[in-house]
């Protein structure tokens, strides 16, 4: 009997409910739910419309990298370099004969996601640029199968996060630069965009969202949405569709089968889903400098501690993080993103791991002063996350916190008994006054800063 290819596996898979896959020693289930899921809260089932199990794992996840990485990254200057400098197509697409791609390594980069903390990643298949990181099958001549790399990297790609228990995603875009029927045969470009789409939903077996990315530059226009997410949905059931509004259009959704809205380099806002036919999550895309493809003189870099506040804010408003990395030319990650993800990885173990708020935690309306806020896992464990606790003399970074001392959180219903802090278990003192529960900050001790500090209440 012989065995089927790697490649006919992965079609006659495509179709399999995504809870129902699993690969590799990580054993990867997208579409699985916690056991402790009594996260679906009473508080959050009364709101609004039923939230599907595959948008409630994504929401599980809680933190993603975002991979922006092709062409221009032979030329260190940001993905937009051939808009933004004027590069004429021909003399661009000779950067073809250079793309070797040896220093991407699927497996590798889901490596460095897992060791961060991250649940899935999301790779531009192609972007406005018009090259493809996959095989197109005679849809385009700009692909990597006409590279010296000579491999289909958005399978190296979708197998190396599977086989580290990362959920792959696929950045598509709509914009494409290079591709003449964008402006001189719109239906047909429409037609191509579907046929690309429809490639990457049988030929790499189950992926967990699409990420489309372009619609923001013709508003107007008819982009056939109903065709193109049909695509999806009948090819690929489970997986997310995510359309980015852009940058001064974060949360809007935009169509009936959008998953998640969008917050590109902004900061989610709490969804009020009251009235709504179906539930939407969020997520927010940051990168770590001013450009998303890998920019050599860009040096003007997030610490891991913004990174840190950034998945913090996310999560306070139910939504995710997607942290993007612009790979080098080789493909590689570069060491300053690889080494500032392992420290946010190492803060997400502090803040209780997989079993932690970060993934379990709730939003319910606990609110505090200031960037101060609460998440509830269950019915008896609430978890309030304090900013800005550093001395307030302290100005050394730059920055002037509040400093150690009272603060006050509204949304803590019922009884309280217990409040202790997460980095070394002392106990907090905690007073109710009216509506608030009242914890009194201490600072941190000598040796310790872990930027946003996380005292755990009980009510036993």
């Amino acid at each position: 009997m012989n065995r089927p290819s790697r490649r006919q596996f992965f079609r006659s898979s495509a179709s399999l409910p995504l809870a129902a896959w699993a690969a590799g020693p990580g054993l990867w289930r997208f579409a699985e739910e916690p056991q402790d899921a009594a996260a679906a809260t009473e508080t959050e089932a009364a709101q609004g419309p039923e939230r599907p199990a595959r948008i409630a794992a994504f929401e599980r996840m809680a933190f993603g990298l975002f991979l922006h990485w092709g062409l221009y990254s032979q030329l260190g200057e940001g993905e937009w370099a051939m808009k933004r400098h004027g590069i004429d197509k021909a003399e661009y697409f000779k950067l073809m004969s250079k793309f070797t791609a040896e220093g991407f390594d699927g497996a590798e980069i889901a490596k460095v996601a897992r060791r961060a903390g991250m649940r899935y990643a999301t790779l531009t298949s192609r972007h406005h640029d018009g090259f493809s990181l996959y095989d197109t099958r005679g849809l385009s001549p700009y692909d990597v199968t006409h590279t010296p790399a000579g491999r289909d990297l958005v399978l190296d790609f979708v197998e190396g996060c599977r086989s580290h228990g990362i959920t792959p995603m696929l950045y598509c875009t709509t914009l494409d630069w290079t591709d003449e029927r964008f402006n001189d045969d719109w239906d047909g470009y429409q037609q191509y965009l579907r046929d690309s789409v429809e490639i990457l939903c049988k030929e790499y077996g189950p992926i967990g969202g699409f990420w489309f990315d372009g619609n923001w530059s013709r508003r107007k226009a008819d982009w056939q949405l109903d065709q193109l997410y049909g695509v999806i949905r009948k090819h690929q059931p489970d997986a997310l569709i995510i359309n980015n509004t852009g940058v001064k259009n974060g949360g809007q959704v935009g169509h009936p089968e959008i998953d998640s809205v969008t917050y590109e380099r902004g900061r989610a806002e709490s969804l009020d889903r009251t009235g709504m036919t179906k539930y939407v999550t969020g997520e927010v895309c940051q990168t770590f400098n001013y450009h998303w493809g890998i920019a050599s003189q860009d040096y003007n870099m997030l610490s891991p501690a913004s990174v840190i506040e950034g998945l913090c804010a996310a999560r306070r408003a139910g939504a995710n993080l997607l942290m993007n990395v612009g790979p080098d030319a080789s493909g590689r990650l570069p060491d300053y993103e690889r080494a500032s993800l392992a420290i946010v990885g190492d803060w997400i173990q502090h803040a209780g791991g997989s079993e932690g708020p970060i993934y379990q935690g709730t939003p319910v309306g606990i609110a505090g002063e200031e960037r101060d806020f609460g998440l509830l896992m269950g019915d008896d464990l609430a978890y309030l996350f304090v900013f800005d606790i550093t001395a307030t003399a302290d100005s050394r970074h730059g920055v002037k916190s509040r400093g150690p001392g009272p603060r006050a959180f509204t949304g803590l219903k019922g009884d309280w008994a217990t409040a202790h802090w997460m980095d070394n278990d002392q106990a907090i003192e905690m007073t109710r006054e009216g509506e608030s529960i009242v914890l009194k900050a201490t600072k941190y001790p000598y040796g310790t800063n872990t930027v946003v500090r996380i005292a755990r209440l009980s009510r036993a």
